[in-house]
């Protein structure tokens, strides 16, 4: 007997076991043609697993971008199988596929892979996909698959195999022709689907991510139905490339790195004021819904982070500091804000007139991550978050998480960013009742219902506290980062955690619901973000260097400096360039240098008092170069001012 639950609720029962494809199948013809394989109960598998029992069925199509996770699954086996082949004696570790590709870990002893070798495997693998072996599913005892593993010299997998026996799980090996690999499955039907592939990068990594362990390499490489897309992927990747936030920031003299504190970033003077302006917008746009701003400590006792959980969940990501002395304690730096905040609301006794009490912090948070896993500042050790506490009653509950929504989409829609949700429910490492946690989950996708606002389900990537909605913001280049965040948390002020209450109207004590809100999440990784996005040419109201003046020569020196004074006294960021260079390089470096106006100043312009100006590097909210970059545009000095002023006011 089988029950087959479908995404629409509907239920399908088979008076015997039931292959994904034979299910589709019966579902229609078109679906069965389509069906690269399927999701049961959450888990990828293949479309000719059979299927037994009672099931949760999600059949996944070429049309939906779940099929890519199948394709460059097989790939991976693909790329794996070809390097073998072109560099005998190299060893296996993970293959998994990623979020724009996938990638294989190799030991290859002293072997050191690079781009020169791509070809190669390139070749090798274009023979075996030209074969189109069919992909098949072998389930073996420990021993046997042992055996298997230990008879190749895949010291890799079958440490990883003694894991899963211990663990009980089935242990299945992926084979097509000649080759299989330890795996947990979810491939395509046969590797001739594999239409369009490109081998990428090569990285160094280390065996189950410790440092203390053998170092691996890892070849990236990327996977696709059809060549067109393969092709859009990479000229994506190039442009990308061009506009990587890690070469723009020092460039634009933005921040930099150093050794001295690695992976944090130095902020620099323009870097600075760029993210002030951010900082200001978002005050802007808190303090019309009532948000009061604090700020709390970086060093933390360690009974807070125990109390809070983060000690018990979080651990592996803190940093620790033991203080010895006339007081010993060991403190901790604080990964996220919110403990903090609830000894805030905690410094004064609160009542239900004082609800909702809406928290804002800018703070500084650190988190241990493994060095390669940083990257620039879309990953780094210390960082910014604009986090926000709201501490409210039930009743209260679902109107707060409509204003914070409200608030996400009137920020992100001042960059230009279209958004998508997804709500995380309960990961397997949690605290709280199966009831808090339904009551948070069900308060959440309510208010999405409510507005009307699609979003998908991610079972078991909630934070160990509550549930989220995650908002993944897409960029000019269609990448999907995930910035904001929403979570509804009634652990953390339970008298079992951090003791928050307030007083009700029947005089009585009660715990507050409070929701967790960051809506750039990083501002690190939401500015890098924003450089690529608009290529380094930030908008004129976060750029800084608003106005270059430029003198032709000496004999222009005195008007420009008439001229930056009135910019600068009417609140302008403007610069005057009086070096003795040419004019022609003045204007290529503030080109170079992104400024989105250059006021030049020569014999004319000093004898009418008018500007000449020239529009820098110009960008749109949809990241786009502008028509009007490179323009001249004649005007008065009040007038250049007026336009400067409504263009900021306005946020363009």
């Amino acid at each position: 007997m089988l029950e087959v639950k479908l995404p629409d609720g509907s239920v399908r029962k088979y008076d015997q076991p039931q292959t994904v494809e034979a299910v589709a199948r019966s579902i229609g013809k078109s679906l069965a043609r389509d069906c690269v394989g399927a999701l049961v109960d959450g888990v990828k598998v293949e479309r000719s697993r059979v299927l037994t029992g009672a099931v949760q069925l999600v059949i996944v199509t070429k049309q939906d971008p779940r099929a890519l996770d199948f394709l460059r699954h097989s790939c991976a086996h693909v790329m794996a199988e070809a390097v073998q082949r072109v560099f005998p004696g190299t060893l296996l570790a993970f293959g998994p596929p990623v979020e724009d590709g996938y990638y294989y870990d190799f030991f290859a002893g002293d072997r050191r892979f690079s781009q020169e070798d791509f070809p190669a495997i390139e070749a090798a693998m274009k023979d075996i996909i030209a074969r189109d072996d069919p992909v098949r599913r072998i389930e073996l005892s420990p021993e046997e698959a042992r055996a298997r593993l230990v008879a190749r010299g895949e010291t890799f997998k079958a440490e990883y195999l003694d894991e899963l026996a211990a663990r009980g799980e089935p242990i299945t090996f992926y084979a097509h022709g000649g080759f299989e690999d330890l795996c947990m499955g979810g491939h395509v039907a046969s590797m001739g689907a594999i239409g369009a592939f490109k081998v990428t990068r090569v990285a160094g990594a280390y065996w189950r991510g410790n440092p203390q362990g053998p170092v691996l390499q890892r070849i990236y490489g990327t996977a696709f139905f059809a060549q067109a897309d393969l092709d859009e992927h990479l000229r994506i990747q190039a442009e990308a490339e061009k506009r990587d936030h890690r070469k723009l920031g020092p460039a634009l003299k933005l921040f930099v790195f150093r050794d001295e504190a690695p992976s944090i970033p130095f902020y620099l003077p323009h870097g600075t004021t760029a993210l002030n302006q951010l900082f200001e917008f978002s005050r802007e746009l808190q303090r019309a819904r009532a948000y009061q701003e604090i700020r709390t400590p970086q060093l933390l006792d360690l009974d807070l982070w125990r109390r809070s959980g983060h000690y018990d969940n979080f651990r592996d990501n803190m940093y620790f500091v033991d203080v010895t002395g006339e007081e010993q304690a060991t403190l901790a730096l604080k990964p996220m804000n919110c403990p903090g905040c609830c000894l805030v609301f905690n410094s004064e006794k609160r009542s239900y007139r004082d609800l909702p009490m809406r928290l804002s912090e800018y703070g500084l948070v650190h988190r241990h991550e493994l060095s390669g896993a940083t990257h620039g500042l879309l990953r780094t050790r210390g960082f910014t978050q604009d986090d926000a506490h709201v501490f409210c009653t039930m009743e209260q509950l679902s109107d707060e998480i409509a204003d914070v929504m409200a608030l996400v989409d009137e920020l992100y829609k001042a960059f230009g960013f279209e958004y998508r949700l997804a709500l995380s429910t309960r990961p397997a490492k949690s605290v709280g009742s199966d009831e808090v946690w339904d009551r948070a989950t069900k308060a959440l996708a309510g208010v999405l219902d409510a507005r009307g606002q699609a979003y998908k389900i991610n079972p078991g990537e909630g934070a160990f506290y509550g549930p989220k909605i995650e908002i993944h913001i897409t960029d000019s280049l269609k990448r999907s980062w995930q910035c904001g965040t929403v979570q509804v948390d009634f652990n953390m002020p339970s008298p079992q955690a951090l003791d928050c209450s307030y007083v009700g109207s029947d005089n009585k004590p009660h715990v507050p619901v409070m929701i967790h809100r960051a809506i750039f999440g990083s501002i690190e990784r939401f500015f890098g973000i924003l450089i690529e996005h608009f290529a380094g040419a930030l908008p004129l109201w976060m750029a800084p260097v608003q106005v270059e003046v430029i003198a032709i020569t000496d004999a222009h020196h005195d008007r420009a400096k008439v001229v930056d004074a009135a910019l600068v006294a009417a609140g302008l960021r403007s610069r005057a360039d009086l070096r003795g260079e040419k004019m022609g390089q003045k204007i290529r470096e503030a080109t170079l240098a992104k400024v989105p106006y250059m006021a030049i100043i020569g014999d004319v312009e000093v004898a009418s008092g008018e500007l000449s100006i020239r529009v820098g590097p110009r960008v749109g909210r949809d990241g786009a170069a502008r028509q009007e970059s490179g323009q001249q545009i004649t005007m008065g000095l009040e007038a250049f001012i007026a336009r400067l002023r409504d263009e900021i006011q306005r946020r363009a």
